[in-house]
């Protein structure tokens, strides 16, 4: 054992470098791995949290005030419902901050749906125009218990008492109306009612849906929105960020196992003879496997200690939502089990491959074999041949062409001899250490290959991390290429007419174009979900849709899709649809899939001329404004609302990277990782260039070359076997990264087509730099090596 520890210590001591970045690279790694655990588990949990201690329903039903709602509770999975309440959609306001709202009628606290308050208390029967607010839509109006609100166009104001969680579809300025919870007397005048029903089988809910629908008729739903829907909202972002985090945290684990194995593979090559005498004076192939398994064991687990650590001690102390993330996740109960398995699971990794490689020691005979005569990647090339003292090429010219004299093959200066005619020879100067340096780098090619392909594997992902960030810009600098050409969203109140508020909002001079239109809950054929189906624009003034695939729509009952309800309705472009809006059907023919980022690609857009042609009575009741370049969407917002004076509802379109901004930080830290990762490969293969070309340093400095041209020769090699990974790792990265990102845009709904590849002149100006620094790094130990004394280049021969 003191042996053991004795020959550790040593080797520690001669890679200390290798073995701090290997330590930090691990942290980095375990880090990212828990911080994805704790993203799924915040995006999770909460909401399933809440969606339990309020017994939530599974359906929630909207109707027309003439459903008759009594006989659903008898329906097969059925297990309770709450209500039917009174609904009316309305908008408030509280210090200038507007939010449009559904004002649902209680008269006691539900026991299906339970509000959970957070803070104030419930309704009060003494207080007929006190109002609970649902907490996102209190957050959106920061309003407090006691706060006065107002519905503008009325002279009614409402008090604040309470403010409650639900695990109900959370509240989107201009997409989703926010949950005001109020006495049956503040809603006078109802235009609907909700139900919700709580199943015995929640996988039963398409059933469920399909049986309320047939009790109620089709023309009495209005909306019918799911626990399913509600889920995957809540999760959102924080899904997203926790499957970066997971998959580029697996394979910065993949990667560092494989340098290791690579790291301790090149150790064993550089000391056959250490490890003879070893054996020699008594250690067995297991205790020789045991120093190399114990020593990168140890790195390991302190890098993966460090990590939890730091994790556990600083996580929730970071701003935003990852310090979030972290303070609820360690409030979870699997929180302390994940703290030790997920580490732990790291190092036996990182120890499974370490044992691979070092079995190989183990296998060392105590005898030291002969070196082979030849090199296993066979002699030199005609052009190394030549490099080293000829420095010739033949190169062709037109038949009987002038032949120049120059230089023989045998140093002569005889013109022409041995020059066939129409074969010119043209002495070109390579340099030596250019071509003896690209030889040492590929002549072995089993394990030229191996290095290469293990110094691609973490450059190929932080190819991907550059895509990622790259489509993240794109969603802010070019919004109009994924979906949302309109950067403000105007809702009118109804008394409004409609020319006279489309001059207004286009006598702005930094509005380029109103679009209006209409948004209706349609019902898809089969009667499980509603989508919603939107009129916008003309066909003289038509929407400006960022298509993906197929055509825009021109012609009469032509629609464009989002991913989402091609999904849904198991459909493609080109295929007819069938859908309910009320008691009226609508049949559109897709002609051609959009970027959708809203309602999770659950949309159908057609013109606002098509919806009224099958239905007369629909009139717009929202615009889209497309503003002039350079505009600020804030300002104008505010000149609209002011000039309204108060009968519009102006909200920002919600843009899908807005929760993606700690990405930006995510892929940060992820590329810094990879580039630890990578850097222990190149030290890796620059050790190993290096200890190779000890036994060549006698031969080389005896043919005449010089310690710079040695050195260069080492240089280059490594320069080569980078500039071989990073174009790898090019090749193989832009698809890649294009197909996970595209993969994630059609899961979440919104499209494949959104995918951003980093610009050529960041892909090279990367991979320059990946290649000069390599080169930077094996200048020193290579040129330490060319200065070597006579005697230390004989025993390391030897």
């Amino acid at each position: 054992m003191r042996a053991t520890l004795r020959w550790a210590h040593s080797d520690l001591r001669t890679h200390r470098g290798e073995a701090l970045f290997l330590v930090l690279a691990t942290a980095g790694i375990v880090a990212s791995l828990l911080l994805a655990t704790a993203l799924f588990g915040y995006a999770t949990n909460p909401w399933q949290r809440v969606f339990t201690q309020a017994r939530g329903a599974h359906v929630w039903l909207h109707t027309d005030r003439a459903a008759d709602t009594g006989g659903l509770a008898a329906l097969d999975g059925v297990q309770s419902v709450a209500g039917p309440y009174p609904t009316a959609a309305t908008t408030v306001a509280v210090r200038g901050t507007r939010a449009s709202v559904e004002l649902r009628g209680t008269a006691e606290r539900p026991d299906v749906g339970r509000p959970l308050l957070t803070a104030g208390h419930w309704l009060d029967a003494d207080d007929p125009d006190g109002v609970v607010l649902e907490t996102r839509l209190a957050r959106a109006l920061l309003a407090q218990p006691g706060d006065t609100l107002t519905l503008p166009g009325t002279p009614r104001t409402l008090t604040v008492l309470g403010i409650a969680d639900s695990p109900e579809r959370r509240y989107r300025p201009g997409e989703q109306p926010g949950l005001v919870w109020a006495p049956p007397a503040a809603v006078p005048d109802p235009g609907g009612q909700v139900i919700g029903l709580r199943l015995t089988d929640p996988r039963e809910t398409d059933y469920a849906v399909q049986r309320a629908v047939t009790v109620l008729g089709a023309g009495a739903i209005g909306q019918v929105s799911t626990w399913e829907q509600a889920r995957a909202e809540a999760q959102g972002d924080n899904r997203l960020l926790g499957q970066v985090l997971g998959l580029f945290g697996l394979g910065a684990l993949l990667a560092a196992g494989l340098a290791v194995h690579g790291a301790i593979g090149t150790r064993i090559r550089g000391h056959l003879r250490d490890i003879s005498v070893l054996k020699a004076i008594g250690f067995t192939p297991g205790q020789v496997v045991r120093v190399f398994l114990l020593q990168h064991l140890a790195y390991a687990l302190l890098g993966a200690v460090a990590a939890a650590a730091t994790v556990q001690a600083l996580g929730s102390r970071v701003p935003g939502r990852l310090g979030d993330a972290v303070g609820v996740w360690q409030g979870l109960p699997g929180h302390t089990v994940a703290l030790f398995v997920v580490p732990a699971c790291a190092v036996l990794f990182i120890g499974a491959t370490t044992g691979l490689a070092a079995w190989r020691a183990g296998r060392v005979p105590p005898v030291p074999l002969p070196r082979p005569a030849g090199a296993q990647g066979g002699g030199l090339s005609v052009a190394a041949r030549r490099a080293l003292g000829l420095r010739m090429f033949r190169v062709p010219v037109g038949a009987r062409g002038r032949v120049r004299g120059a230089r023989g093959s045998d140093g002569a200066g005889a013109p022409g001899a041995g020059v066939s005619p129409g074969v010119r020879e043209l002495e070109v100067r390579v340099p030596p250490a250019l071509v003896l340096g690209w030889h040492r780098a590929f002549a072995r090619r089993p394990r030229s290959f191996a290095t290469v392909a293990r110094l691609t594997l973490p450059l190929l992902l932080i190819v991907v991390a550059m895509s990622a960030w790259t489509t993240i810009d794109r969603f802010h600098s070019r919004p109009e290429q994924i979906g949302l050409p309109a950067a403000l969203t105007v809702r009118a109140d109804t008394d409004a007419g409609e020319r006279g508020t489309r001059a207004l909002l286009e006598r702005d001079p930094q509005v380029a174009a109103a679009y209006p239109g209409v948004e209706v809950a349609a019902l898809v054929p089969g009667q499980t979900a509603t989508i919603a189906l939107r009129g916008l624009g003309t066909r003289e003034d038509p929407y400006p849709y960022a298509l993906a695939e197929g055509r825009r729509a021109h012609g009469p009952d032509e629609a464009v899709a989002g991913q989402g309800l091609l999904d849904l309705l198991e459909v493609k472009v080109g295929d007819w649809v069938r859908m309910t809006v009320g008691d009226r059907p609508q049949i559109l023919h897709i002609v051609g899939r959009g970027i959708e980022p809203e309602n999770a690609g659950r949309v159908i857009t057609t013109s606002l001329d098509t919806l009224q042609e099958n239905d007369p009575r629909l009139r717009p009741t929202l615009y889209q404004l497309r503003l002039a370049a350079g505009a600020d969407p804030d300002e104008v917002a505010g000149r609209l609302a002011d000039a309204g004076h108060g009968r519009l509802d102006v909200h920002a379109v919600a843009n899908p990277a807005d929760g993606l901004s700690p990405l930006r930080a995510v892929v940060l830290g992820l590329i810094a990782v990879l580039a630890l990762v990578g850097l222990i490969e190149l030290l890796t293969a620059i050790g190993g260039t290096v200890r190779e070309s000890e036994r060549d340093l006698l031969a080389l400095k005896a043919i005449g070359l010089s310690p710079r041209q040695i050195t260069g020769i080492t240089v280059t090699a490594t320069g080569c076997t980078a500039l071989a990974a990073v174009l790898l790792a090019t090749a193989l990265g832009l698809p890649l990264a294009h197909w996970l990102i595209d993969a994630q845009g059609a899961s979440s709904g919104i499209g494949a087509g959104i995918a951003q590849v980093p610009s050529p002149a960041l892909l090279v100006l990367v991979g320059a730099a990946a290649v000069l620094g390599a080169a930077a790094l094996a200048a020193v130990p290579s040129a330490r090596a060319a200065r070597r004394r006579l005697a230390d280049t004989l025993s390391a021969v030897a």
